[in-house]
């Protein structure tokens, strides 16, 4: 399975290319921090990446992404990129919860521990999604106020990952144990997101962005100009 990932939706540009037949699997990668400017980072990275490889896009299997929450923009730099780039190869494209992936290295190594990924969703706000025992989905993703979702992990004494791992931190019930770990990653190992993608099952449509709540940009109706 060869597999190229592609996350802009949080704190980093990142590519790599993922070819099992390879021993290492992970035949190249990049990964840039930045909170802006991954519209203009990403498609040389992913040549880069490529070049390094040595793959030419038909020879790819798959072409995985992050698909949200997170960014906006963000998303939308990456699932319109890595859309673009298998329609061009005539390859399918997989979606992928940047929340599942920030949760998957630490599922990999220790399956038996709840995990609380959490992602700032800014105005004390987060993005949420817990996991118990084997990976199983314990909170589907919402967003929830930081002080809400410290809560809920509290209940499960979990370790807590992501962007937003420091707000629950900060939020942790005093009567509660503390987290069993704080890995505050400002975006996912795009390593995981294309081992994620190669095992994910055929996608039955495109990826879209997983939002979950609406843009802070609003429409200024009242400023618009009438039409003659």
């Amino acid at each position: 399975m060869r597999v190229l990932a592609i996350d802009t939706a949080l704190g980093a540009c990142s590519v790599a290319v993922l070819d099992t037949a390879r021993s290492g699997a992970i035949a190249a990668r990049e990964s840039v921090p930045m909170a802006r400017g991954h519209a203009e980072a990403l498609m040389p990275l992913v040549e880069r990446a490529m070049k390094e490889a040595g793959l030419e896009f038909a020879a790819l299997d798959r072409i995985a992404v992050t698909t949200g929450p997170g960014s906006f923009t963000g998303l939308r730099v990456g699932i319109s990129a890595a859309r673009g780039i298998a329609l061009a190869a005539e390859k399918p494209a997989v979606g992928l919860s940047t929340l599942v992936a920030f949760a998957a290295p630490h599922i990999a190594a220790d399956d038996t521990r709840p995990v609380a990924a959490a992602i700032d969703a800014r105005h004390d706000h987060v993005y949420l999604q817990i996991f118990g025992a084997g990976g199983h989905t314990l909170m589907p993703p919402r967003i929830v106020s930081a002080r809400d979702a410290a809560r809920t992990a509290a209940a499960e004494t979990a370790r807590v990952i992501g962007s937003g791992a420091r707000m629950l931190a900060a939020h942790w019930p005093s009567d509660a144990a503390a987290p069993i770990d704080i890995d505050a990653s400002a975006a996912p190992d795009i390593d995981w997101v294309a081992r994620l993608g190669a095992a994910a099952p055929e996608p039955l449509a495109p990826p879209r962005p997983l939002y979950l709540r609406a843009p802070d940009a609003r429409p200024q109706d009242a400023a618009q100009l009438p039409r003659r």
